[in-house]
């Protein structure tokens, strides 16, 4: 069936829809209302320009240059050499989805009618989605004010028909990326070049995507809480609804309802009530430690919906009182400490991940065999992914350092403080990465314990999710490679699947 189209107009833009333009290809086009606006402020820097007024960006210099005036015959120019001086980016590629992400992102902001560009430079960008153009941008270079200038000067100088752009996968000088595309190269007018590079798209790009990541992740963790609770013999007690209302926040709150709603059924867990008087903390603290982590992605989402429906450039453009404002929409501040925080939530959920996986293959603590291996010493079994675990989260605490309390001043520093957001974000991406790897770890050694443990007695929602780990990752007997394993289930759990099959049977995992 066609995708659905995404309907841009600067206001109600959704992660995910970004999510389905940038790593589904949905079609994308521009709103009627959005059209008329961006048209309407147009005309007025159009007019501005007629009339020799002077407006920043427009007819100046830019940064610590803003106070030189730029005459009408190289207004053109100005906006070209913006563009080839910023395209400066160093490192890694981004990845196509986040280049996607972050091309949807500066047309949704243009698409607000603040922005004084011309429509026909809206719509190339969209033709760059449709046409799956996808410019080579580096993810190194940005201090995410003013704006992510670096990485978006890369989009900007594709549609020039310079640098560098891939198609179907192959790498193409700019002009022919476009010319197989179809598309002809644009000429800036004036605030044109300004327009698409000053803003917080690629932060917010990355941190939109990283975002739908860690919420699907945080669902996961719960399951393979539950599962790890019944293979260690684990008591229910903790979960206890009245517990959870004393203390009543909203992420702790759903984690307890889904770790009860996993284990009903349970008799491992029915019978640790009479033997158990109270686990480890890593067990019976899930609520309060994944439930935190809800609570600040919630956090996190409500700042990215804001932002990737925001004007963030500078200056911006006011058709109705005729005024053309500088300001400061570009700092990055506000995505940078969502960033930041998103990536401490994420060391977390793997650090307490991890205290289970430990459990799991330390016959002192798990009354399971050494290392979850039925002979052990010819054997080494799982204890190896605690060890990579270990490594996981040690990378993870590094990386959870906060970016957004750094600032080097920059431009003679007439931009004397900047929020690093870029960096953040980035960081957040790893530590996401890093803890989509735990999780697996966790899940392989879980349902390897729960095979000791007797599958059989274990809840219907973590029978479930045992069956469904199990559909791609055979029990171990005779010690194997994990890498392959680990590649698979964690492609298995980003997929979607796994939660499918324990919601089908334990209903929806909140």
């Amino acid at each position: 069936m066609p995708m659905r189209e995404c309907v841009i107009d600067g206001e109600t833009l959704t992660p995910e829809e970004v999510e389905a333009v940038a790593r589904n290809g949905a079609p994308v086009a521009l709103s009627l209302a959005a059209r008329a606006r961006v048209e309407a402020s147009r005309g007025l820097v159009d007019g501005a320009v007629r009339e020799g007024k002077i407006a920043y960006g427009v007819n100046t210099g830019f940064g610590y240059l803003s106070e030189k005036v730029i005459g009408a015959e190289d207004l053109v120019r100005l906006q070209r050499n913006l563009i080839r001086s910023h395209s400066a980016g160093v490192g890694d590629e981004f990845p196509e989805e986040v280049v996607r992400a972050m091309i949807l992102l500066r047309a949704n902001t243009l698409a607000k009618g603040l922005s004084g560009v011309r429509l026909g430079t809206v719509e190339a960008l969209l033709g760059l989605l449709n046409h799956r153009v996808c410019p080579v941008i580096f993810q190194q270079g940005s201090v995410g004010a003013s704006g992510d200038l670096v990485p978006l000067a890369h989009i900007a100088l594709a549609l020039m028909g310079e640098g560098e752009a891939r198609v179907d996968g192959k790498r193409l000088p700019g002009v022919e990326a476009l010319r197989a595309a179809g598309m002809t190269p644009l000429t800036y007018g004036p605030k044109e070049g300004l327009a698409l590079v000053n803003g917080t798209q690629a932060m917010s790009a990355v941190g939109v995507l990283a975002l739908l990541g860690a919420e699907r992740l945080a669902r996961m963790a719960d399951v393979a809480g539950a599962l790890s609770l019944e293979a260690l013999g684990g008591t229910e007690l903790a979960f206890d609804a009245r517990i959870h209302e004393a203390r009543p926040f909203a992420g702790q709150i759903a984690v307890a309802g889904n770790i009860r709603n996993l284990i009903t059924g349970s008799q491992i867990a029915d019978r640790a009530v009479n033997t158990r008087v109270q686990d480890c903390y890593s067990l019976r603290c899930i609520p309060q430690v994944h439930g935190a982590v809800r609570d600040v992605l919630t956090y996190v989402r409500s700042v990215l919906e804001l932002e990737i429906n925001a004007a963030t450039d500078n200056p911006l453009v006011f058709p109705e009182s005729g005024e053309i404002l500088s300001g400061g929409n570009f700092h990055g501040e506000p995505v940078a400490f969502a960033m930041d925080f998103l990536g401490i939530a994420l060391a977390e959920l793997a650090n307490i991940s991890e205290r289970r996986i430990a459990r799991l293959v330390n016959p002192q603590l798990s009354g399971l065999p050494p290392s979850l291996t039925q002979e052990p010493g010819v054997n080494c079994g799982y204890g190896i992914l605690q060890i990579v675990a270990a490594s996981l989260v040690s990378e993870n605490k590094i990386l959870a350092s906060p970016a957004s309390v750094d600032s080097i001043p920059t431009s003679a520093n007439k931009e004397d403080h900047v929020s690093m957001g870029t960096i953040a974000a980035r960081k957040a991406a790893g530590i996401l990465r890093n803890s989509q790897h735990v999780l697996a770890i966790e899940f392989t050694c879980a349902c390897q314990g729960l095979d000791f443990k007797g599958v059989e007695q274990a809840g219907h929602g973590t029978r479930a999710a045992h069956a469904s780990v199990r559909g791609v990752l055979p029990p171990l007997g005779e010690d194997r490679a994990s890498w392959g394993d680990l590649i698979r289930l964690r492609e298995h759990m980003e997929s979607g699947k796994l939660l499918a099959a324990v919601e089908t049977v334990a209903g929806q995992i909140h």
